[in-house]
């Protein structure tokens, strides 16, 4: 058997006091504290998507605007979230998790009034950044929280459920968002957070307790995170831009560089930085770099995968929003019961078993999209099959992804190095909103010029198949003594 990640797998006596979980409940169940976080985590990651069913909306809404000016509705927010996720997660760790889970809901419940009270682009793609940063707050905060009330024997099992929380959300979303846009507008995509989010923000504050903690504040890296966005950003904007007539391509070439320079810039100042705002040290275990990087290509197919799904509906099969709505509904109910059965065999034999079958599942789904369905529509037998596969997929693939990547940090770096991994999926997720829009976002779209997009889903989930492989989180009772040894000895 292979030996186990470099990275320890338990705390030397040194560090017991600094890997303790600074966060308990001692009043509380471990699944009410898990109830309270799941309400805003359900919420942030629903919202991510829900807008998919609103593009048509917006357009009407907003109609001086262009595709490639509403897609920062969506990536604005994701892009955003994704720089924040990280100084969020070291703010959680040093300055309280309830502290700044509770300070995250408020803030995403304020920014998301103002988003359904704007009156054009511009004041909804800068309410949507100030509801990216709540959402940014709560997310790794939430995810700390439920480590920290679990025991270590439960806590594969928890992480599954939350991480399929997240999956079933973004995946309800579209679906949810089809049926309350076309009722009574795309401002209620909006206002849906609230009632929710209120009571999140009640049960969190009475249930949830909170110890002190000792660990001395980590500085907020600032030119850290400008980097990140600007790389982020210029690189989704060269991307966006590139087949519209009022960019020349020697523009769009200087702001791919740009972005490309972020990149890079930023990976060199987190090499140097006494605080940088990635510890890129935790990159060394070969499982949660592997895991990222398999985090990145899967959340471009999942994000192509359901905006394209709207555009199919409405363009070649010509469904209405609420009929299209109740057609992707199958695959989201699948998530959980799939995470919940996921996360017990992970804990008894690891995620990578589930990851390597659950993409091979996931790329099946989109081979069916790509051979099966015509222009006609025949839902039963030609599109829910492929929806049946991609809700089992989604299931055994995103909570595991969320599951792996923890799986064997200290406590002292639940929230950073779950945050770490949350950003790269939102920049994944950005990339498959951008290739969507690219490859899709014309009118008269015809049904061979979804092929490419399934070609992508595809191939992506092939390459996180291969990106798996070298993931290695089994139970310690499950390495040969001499693995340990030789685990040890790579770990000195």
């Amino acid at each position: 058997m292979n030996a186990p990640d470099s990275q320890t797998i338990m705390p030397s006596p040194a560090n017991k006091a600094q890997a303790a979980p600074s966060t308990h409940t001692s009043n509380a169940s471990p699944w009410r504290v898990f109830g309270v976080v799941s309400l805003a985590v359900f919420l942030v990651s629903m919202d991510g998507t829900m807008l998919f069913a609103a593009f048509g909306s917006l357009r009407e809404g907003f109609p001086l605007a262009t595709p490639a000016d509403l897609s920062w509705v969506l990536n604005a927010y994701t892009m955003v979230y994704a720089a924040m996720l990280i100084p969020s997660g070291g703010l959680a760790d040093k300055h309280g998790r309830k502290k700044v889970f509770l300070g995250g809901v408020a803030l995403f419940l304020a920014a998301s009034t103002a988003c359904g009270l704007a009156n054009n682009v511009g004041w909804l793609v800068a309410a949507r950044v100030l509801q990216a940063i709540g959402a940014a707050l709560l997310t790794p905060a939430s995810l700390s929280l439920v480590l920290a009330a679990f025991p270590q024997s439960q806590r594969a099992v928890a992480v599954s459920l939350w991480g399929a929380v997240g999956g079933l959300a973004a995946a309800v979303g579209p679906s949810l968002g089809s049926f309350v846009i076309a009722s009574v507008g795309w401002q209620w995509a909006f206002y849906l957070n609230l009632p929710v989010g209120l009571l999140a923000l009640w049960r969190g504050a009475t249930l949830l307790t909170e110890a002190t903690q000792q660990a001395r504040p980590r500085p907020l890296d600032l030119l850290g995170m400008g980097l990140l966005i600007i790389g982020i950003g210029a690189l989704a904007l060269s991307i966006v831009q590139s087949e519209s007539p009022a960019w020349s391509r020697h523009e769009l070439l200087s702001v791919a560089g740009i972005g490309l320079m972020g990149i890079v810039g930023f990976v060199v100042w987190a090499r140097v930085a006494s605080a940088p705002l990635v510890d890129l040290s935790l990159f060394r275990n070969p499982t949660y770099r592997y895991v990222n990087l398999a985090s990145l290509s899967f959340s471009i197919a999942f994000s192509m995968m359901f905006f394209a799904f709207f555009f199919y509906m409405n363009s070649i099969w010509h469904y209405s929003l609420p009929l299209a709505g109740l057609a992707i509904t199958p695959g989201p109910l699948l998530v959980t019961p799939v995470a919940a059965l996921s996360g017990r065999l992970a804990s008894r034999h690891g995620h990578r078993p589930l990851l390597l079958a659950g993409c091979l599942v996931y790329a099946a789904s989109g081979l069916w999209f790509l051979l099966v369905p015509g222009a006609e529509p025949a839902y039963l037998t030609q599109w829910l099959p492929g929806m049946l596969l991609s809700g089992i997929g989604v299931g055994m693939v995103m909570p595991s992804l969320s599951g792996a990547a923890v799986s064997r940090l200290p406590a002292n770096q639940y929230a950073v190095g779950g945050a770490i991994n949350q950003a790269i999926r939102q920049i994944g997720s950005v990339m498959g909103v951008v290739l969507t829009v690219l490859l899709l976002g014309s009118a008269g779209l015809q049904r061979v010029d979804f092929d490419a997009v399934y070609l992508c889903h595809v191939g992506l989930a092939l390459l996180t198949a291969a990106l798996c492989l070298p993931v290695n989180t089994r139970p310690a009772t499950l390495v040969k003594p001499n693995d340990s040894d030789a685990s040890r000895e790579t770990t000195r």
